[in-house]
């Protein structure tokens, strides 16, 4: 039996379009995804249980497991200890919102009916939720500094391992490997983590908190703004400020990201901009694939989040709160919409479709610059996906 398993429940659906193509377990932020954080927390492996047109690629489990856990939901130490005392048949929620559940039953058409005898009890303590895509943003500064408690800092330096860096502030950690020049990190306002592999070209400043991960490069004279996250194998440049690349994407030329995400495998053209700030500094609202609306985010601050495989032009616009889908190509003149659909091609309110082929075809080309393939199960994930656009 698994001992704990991370089951997606409501959040699949409201962190779209993020979860398009990954659980709400692989979702990146601070420096680990939610389910490597669960895991080292844990001290041992943990599931994922998610929708089934995901489950080959992912594993999801689908028997009982000893402990259930909203993958949505971010680990600390005093909810640890409480998930691992739950007695058995038990439900745990805080604010009328599930947290674990012991045991999990197996997801068949008898888990209501096993649900129904479990025993709920609230819990008290803090809990931080990733509720909604611009959540992962605003939440990354304090997973940051959580996950460095996660994190082995031993073999890690604080001096300077290249030629002309500035490096402000002691809490700065640098892995054996990584290559810096000519670079201001300052960890005055947060703490600085890179890891091997990754490199930071002369006349970058940055500001913590930062996380730069293995295999990505910060292209010359990068402003970043913290908290900040680069996911792996990820070229950025221009200015950046408390955005998180999940991995794999390049904003490798000028342009302003603020207050965003981007997923896996996209592209932001050359001065691609993003408005995270409105001009009446009122409440942004945004889409919400759950709600089939546009919402309030509670925030002043809210740019772009995009899915996966997506891609602007050279100078796109994107106004506040826009949200993108996956496998769309942006490319016409003037603002896109603040929602564009998944396979949108040309960015309009009437775009075209993007052909299922085409964009098959282009996903090939750009995994396989990084020495990845697209695989059968991807291709079955993307033509599920395709066929709800399609529907749509």
């Amino acid at each position: 039996m698994n001992k704990c398993v991370l089951f997606d429940g409501q959040y699949h659906k409201q962190l779209l379009p993020l979860t398009f193509t990954r659980p709400v377990a692989q979702l990146r932020i601070g420096i680990y995804t939610i389910q490597e954080k669960w895991a080292k927390q844990l001290g041992f492996d943990v599931g994922v249980r998610t929708k089934d047109y995901l489950a080959k690629k992912y594993n999801s489990v689908e028997q009982e497991a000893e402990f259930g856990v909203s993958a949505a939901v971010l680990p600390n130490d005093n909810l640890c200890k409480s998930i691992l005392g739950l007695k058995d048949q038990t439900i745990l929620i805080k604010n009328d919102v599930v947290l674990a559940i012991k045991p999990l039953p197996a997801n068949d058409d008898k888990i209501e009916e096993c649900l129904e005898g479990y025993n709920v009890i609230n819990y008290k303590g803090e809990v931080n939720t990733v509720e909604y895509p611009h959540h992962i943003f605003q939440l990354n500064g304090q997973e940051i500094l959580n996950d460095l408690k996660l994190t082995n800092l031993k073999g890690f330096k604080k001096d300077n391992l290249g030629i002309g860096n500035l490096f402000i502030g002691d809490d700065i950690y640098i892995e054996d490997g990584a290559k810096i020049n000519g670079t201001t990190l300052n960890s005055k306002e947060g703490p600085i983590y890179i890891q091997k592999g990754a490199e930071i070209m002369e006349g970058s400043n940055i500001r913590g908190p930062f996380v730069l991960m293995k295999d990505s490069i910060i292209k010359l004279g990068t402003k970043v703004y913290g908290p900040t996250t680069i996911g792996p194998n990820c070229k950025v440049g221009g200015e950046v400020g408390n955005s998180v690349f999940l991995g794999f994407s390049n904003k490798a030329h000028d342009g302003y990201l603020g207050n965003s995400v981007i997923g896996e495998w996209c592209n932001l053209g050359a001065d691609t901009n993003t408005s995270n700030l409105k001009n009446n500094y009122g409440e942004v609202s945004s889409y919400n694939y759950a709600e089939n609306a546009f919402i309030a985010t509670g925030t002043q601050y809210c740019g772009t989040i995009m899915g996966d495989h997506s891609k602007s032009s050279i100078n796109t616009m994107f106004n506040t709160g826009t949200v993108i889908g996956v496998f769309a190509n942006i490319f016409d003149s003037g603002f896109p919409p603040k929602f564009i659909p998944s396979f949108s091609w040309g960015g309009r309110e009437d775009s075209d479709l993007y052909e299922f082929d085409k964009a098959k075809n282009l996903a090939e080309i750009v995994m396989k610059r990084r020495n990845l393939k697209f695989t059968k199960l991807d291709e079955e994930i993307l033509q599920h996906i395709f066929n709800q656009t399609s529907v749509d």
